[in-house]
């Protein structure tokens, strides 16, 4: 049970008097926040934390490593700046081989015409022998085979072997080669296995024919559509012709504008394409991920650049340079940059794929928040390294994610928005989507707040979402598709977001703005949704199609919808009271006591001891629906405990716990984990006596990412066997996955805003097995200050509250089940089974604090 439930009798503390601890275990000295030059002219001591911090000193930032080089580059390191300059060089091809003059070529399907960057473009099997690399036959069967090619000469030719150049969208792997004898096909080679984009296939002898035949049985699946894809069949054995390439290493997911320093090049029209990735895994000779792969884009997976001929530095941007050739991406947020001396076809004669070229230096322009030591206005440090390096990971993904919303780079799905150019924002994604999404600022919001306070960057999207409500209340989770995207859960997000933003910066300016809008989408569009049993149901008022956070295809009465509509109603109900709305906020208290007993009633799984998913369909338990049940007080003590144990027995993996306890709803549903819904469940855990188990359910999880390339940074979502969970879709970099950091400030330091700005607040440590941990957190009436100390066997606890002139709080220390005496700031409050102005619920005396420095010391009585 929260401090806030427990605490109604009140002590007012005495001045502060520093108290020696009562513990074995002694704390590092205090850490204090900034460093280095304070404007004073003077040079301060990093802090103790800064250790931990993992954003780049500077906004120019510099790859670390050369990760590997290709033939024809000399001095690789000279990209680095390192002994003179990396040189790529590249010899003109020989011509290829071609079929002979009206050679044919049919197939078992092909792709529809389509429009591609605005450019018509069509998969006709001929492509596949018309000699232009611009042009490839692609089946119309996705995943299903066999996809058969058959190329037909008008007069036999004598064929060593052939060359299938296929593509880097994916390649086909398994496939036969037949010719035709005049009476029969013959089989001339298999292949299995194939990752080539081109691949020369040596027949055992030559074969003179009139026909080929190419069946595939099997194509790469990337991500990007597992089609059959061909852009040429070459007559003959073709050297593979590989691009000289650097790949670099910048040593963590990074964001911003690429830039280039050449130092010349032939004056032949070399060109060069830059390829990005998170991961080495995903970096090939396209990136993971460009805007074109979301559609409305110029980029065909690579960055393209004509190189002048004389030195000058290259700055990534978005556009072409000539019309519609040698375009370019812009921003990237990526750990590894792959540069190739190579060209599109598409943009001759702008650029050849031969030449030389010569590199300087590359680097980034950093566009994110820089969160150095000196930017930080809360921090966390503990005994636990390991925990202290997921903080602060934690806040540096979030940083990525803190950038200005600008048209140029953010979702090209319709996502751009007069009411956000220009303005600083919490994206999603370093690398993807870029959009803000109000879920995600449910997570994203708390961790910018307990950091670096920015609380501009979460205001501005939740005051665009409320300017953009529909008529009937209903609140658009972010800007893509011109504010149309059905989510069914997001406006609850808008509601619970509200409330975080106003708790943590006291802008209650924007509480008394937007309220309307809150009292709407409450009170308008949520009942149109609500069935006779007092539940949301999706399906009602044509939400059959709504998706939510996974775009999952649940229907009926979700336990998940329905705890967290319990929130979003608890947080509105807050938010009223201290806006002066008294009849609202009694209202919704009294609906939120009436869903949370519907989904007793009706979703309680006393067979399993864990709520249903959904009451229709297949029996499944998500993690979603019990953490939020357990969090909110939905349930009861034993049916959190309950709940928690059945999520911790039937959901484990080695990287988290999975979403799902079974595969019923989504085919990996008990391999796919996502950070963001473990962040409820972890914060269920500390606050329902279980601190241990969400300690080490946070290792795991966060063990897991920062251990995996591309390391540090927190992922969008892993998926089976630890894997990036949608492949290079994936956005490594997500700031919804960042939950561990409000888990461990809010949560295991145990501070927490009450009112709005941390006019009260409330100090509950849930040490687990952490000896020691101290923090600061930022309000607008200055730092509060939390540090305790957990004695030899827990026989003693020392707790230090720091709190800022203008606020009160609730404080609560642990007894772990002993008869204790409590001291507040040296005089006796508690002893025994008694106490003076001071309360106890058997695992925690709880007394109020007015502001300033106070200590409070726990002995077991008889130690």
């Amino acid at each position: 049970m929260s401090a806030r439930k427990l605490l109604q009798r009140k002590v007012i503390l005495l001045a502060a008097v520093v108290v020696t601890a009562i513990a074995a275990v002694s704390v590092p000295a205090a850490a204090t926040a900034g460093s280095g030059s304070a404007g004073d002219g003077h040079q301060h001591p990093q802090p103790s934390w800064a250790k931990y911090v993992v954003a780049p000193s500077s906004r120019d930032v510099h790859p670390v490593r050369v990760v590997a080089s290709a033939t024809g580059v000399t001095n690789p390191n000279g990209a680095l700046g390192q002994g003179g300059v990396a040189t790529l060089t590249r010899p003109a091809p020989p011509p290829t081989p071609s079929w002979p003059a009206n050679t044919s070529a049919t197939a078992s399907s092909f792709h529809a015409p389509n429009t591609d960057n605005g450019q018509p473009r069509t998969y006709a099997p001929d492509n596949a022998i018309d000699g232009a690399l611009s042009t490839f036959w692609n089946d119309d069967t996705i995943a299903s085979y066999p996809d058969v090619l058959t190329i037909t000469s008008p007069a036999a030719v004598s064929l060593p072997g052939i060359t299938v150049l296929s593509s880097s969208d994916g390649v086909p792997q398994d496939y036969s080669v037949d010719t035709w004898d005049g009476a029969a096909w013959q089989p001339a080679a298999t292949v299995t296995g194939n990752t080539d984009v081109q691949h020369a296939i040596i027949f055992a002898q030559p074969v003179t024919t009139t026909q080929v035949r190419i069946t595939i049985t099997k194509d790469q699946s990337t991500g990007k559509g597992e089609f059959s894809r061909i852009t040429e069949v070459y007559p003959g054995i073709v050297a593979p012709d590989t691009a000289p390439s650097i790949t670099l290493d910048f040593g963590k997911v990074v964001v911003g504008y690429p830039k280039i320093s050449f130092a010349g090049a032939s004056a032949d029209h070399a060109g060069v394409r830059v390829a990005f990735s998170e991961t080495t895994q995903y970096l090939t000779n396209v990136s993971d991920f460009t805007r074109s792969d979301n559609g409305n884009a110029i980029t065909p997976g690579t960055d393209q650049v004509a190189v002048a001929a004389k030195p000058y530095t290259w700055t990534d941007a978005h556009g072409c340079a000539d019309g519609t050739k040698v375009c370019a991406d812009g921003l990237h947020g990526f750990r590894y940059m792959k540069i190739s001396l190579d060209a599109l076809a598409a943009d001759a004669p702008d650029t050849q794929a031969h030449g030389t070229v010569k590199i300087s230096g590359v680097s980034l322009d950093f566009t994110a928040y820089l969160g150095t030591p000196a930017s930080y206005k809360g921090w966390f440090e503990s005994s636990d390294n390991a925990l202290n390096q997921y903080w602060y990971d934690a806040s540096y993904t979030n940083e990525l994610i803190t950038d200005t919303f600008r048209s140029d780079d953010i979702d090209p799905r319709g996502a751009d928005s007069p009411g956000l150019d220009g303005k600083l924002v919490l994206t999603d994604g370093a690398k993807r989507d870029r959009d803000p999404y109000v879920g995600d600022i449910a997570v994203s919001g708390r961790t910018d707040y307990l950091t670096h306070a920015v609380g501009a960057a979460a205001a501005n999207v939740l005051a665009d979402l409320a300017n953009h409500q529909r008529a009937d209340g209903w609140i658009p989770p972010a800007s893509i598709n011109n504010y149309t995207l059905p989510l069914f859960d997001y406006p609850m997000y808008w509601v619970t977001s509200s409330w975080d933003y106003q708790l943590y910066t006291g802008d209650t300016q924007y509480g008394r703005t937007y309220y309307p809008n809150l009292v709407k989408v409450l009170d308008n569009w949520y009942p149109s949704v609500t069935d006779a049993n007092g539940l949301l149901q999706k399906g009602l008022n044509g939400t059959g199609g709504y998706g939510d956070y996974a775009f999952l295809g649940r229907t009926g009465e979700v336990t998940y919808y329905n705890a967290l509509y319990v929130m979003a109603l608890q947080d509105a109900a807050a938010m009223a009271k201290s806006l002066g709305h008294n009849d609202d906020a009694t209202r919704w208290v009294a609906r939120a006591k009436t869903v949370s007993a519907a989904i007793n009633a009706h979703l309680w799984d006393a067979s399993t001891g864990a709520y249903l998913d959904s009451a229709v369909g297949a029996v499944r338990h998500a993690q979603d629906g019990n953490g939020y049940a357990v969090l909110t007080g939905v349930a009861d003590p034993s049916q959190a405990t309950s709940a928690l144990n059945y999520l911790s027995t039937n959901t484990a993996t080695p990287y988290g716990n999975s979403f799902m306890d079974n595969n019923t709803l989504v085919s990996d549903g008990k391999q796919r984990v996502y950070a963001f819904t473990s962040y409820p469940e972890i914060q269920a855990r500390f606050n329902s006596g279980q601190a241990d188990s969400a300690i080490e359910e946070i290792k795991r999880l966060y063990g897991w990412m920062t251990t995996h390339d591309p390391g540090l940074t927190d992922w969008e979502g892993i998926g089976a066997g630890g894997s990036m969970y949608e492949g290079p879709y994936t956005s490594a970099a997500h700031g919804w996955s960042t939950g561990v950091l409000p888990a461990l400030t809010n949560d295991l330091l145990g501070a927490t805003p009450t009112g709005p700005g941390f006019s009260t607040w409330t100090v509950q440590p849930h040490p687990g097995t952490v000896t020691w941990a101290r923090g600061q957190l930022p309000t607008p009436h200055g730092a509060l200050d939390v540090s305790w100390t957990v004695g030899t066997e827990r026989h003693a606890f020392s707790l230090t509250v720091d709190a800022p002139r203008g606020t009160s709080g609730d404080i609560s220390v642990p007894t772990n089940g002993k008869r204790v005496q409590v001291r507040v700031d040296g005089q006796l409050v508690w002893d025994g089974d008694h106490g003076h102005d001071a309360h106890s619920d058997g695992s925690y005396i709880s007394l109020h604090s007015s502001s300033g420095h106070h200590s409070i010391t726990v002995s077991t009585i008889g130690h």
